[in-house]
């Protein structure tokens, strides 16, 4: 549970997020690791480097009264399939970074349709639990069909760094899409 949230489960529909259970640690790093490719990861993860991240960084998450980061877990009827939350989170400034990797055999055929109910409920989190001002994203421009899915949930694109990443030899933008509360 984490100590800034008075409620831990948000639900819509038959979808819904609660604090990030141990339990899916090796399904995120499956799916993590699937999709590098659009991620901030170097490179893949391991069983070690999981267990380890969970027990040093994750574990503490709960236990901080401002943590930089709140991650859920995303189930659909109990089972999970994503995980994502609030990072990068300015408590003075009352924004935060959105985040979310879903698992890889969705996308093709739900991938918009998971990408909003998400969204509905981590804005629940962000703008009703929290009296957050804005939520962002932050993504590296190789999935167009991403921005589709913000735009519909009312995000608009905010900024578009040209050339700021470098990624399978070539400088590729990263562009930004916010909500205000």
């Amino acid at each position: 549970m984490y100590k800034i949230l008075q409620h831990q489960v948000f639900t819509k529909e038959n979808f819904s997020i609660v604090p990030i259970r141990f339990e899916d640690k090796l399904k995120i790093m499956q799916w993590r690791n699937e999709q590098l490719y659009h991620l901030r990861q170097q490179k893949p993860l391991t069983e070690i480097d999981q267990e380890q991240y969970f027990t040093t960084t994750v574990a503490q998450l709960f236990e901080q009264e401002q943590p930089n980061q709140l991650l859920f877990s995303f189930l659909e009827n109990e089972v999970c399939i994503g995980y994502g939350g609030l990072v990068h989170i300015n408590w003075v400034d009352k924004n935060a970074e959105i985040s979310f990797i879903m698992n890889t055999s969705l996308e093709a055929e739900r991938f918009h349709e998971i990408w909003m109910a998400y969204l509905q409920l981590l804005e629940q989190v962000a703008f009703q639990e929290l009296s957050f001002h804005k939520i962002y994203t932050h993504a590296f421009d190789l999935r167009p069909h991403l921005y589709v899915v913000f735009e519909s949930a009312g995000y608009l694109e905010e900024a578009r760094l040209k050339e700021h990443c470098y990624f399978e030899n070539k400088f590729i933008d990263v562009v930004i899409h916010s909500k205000i509360n």
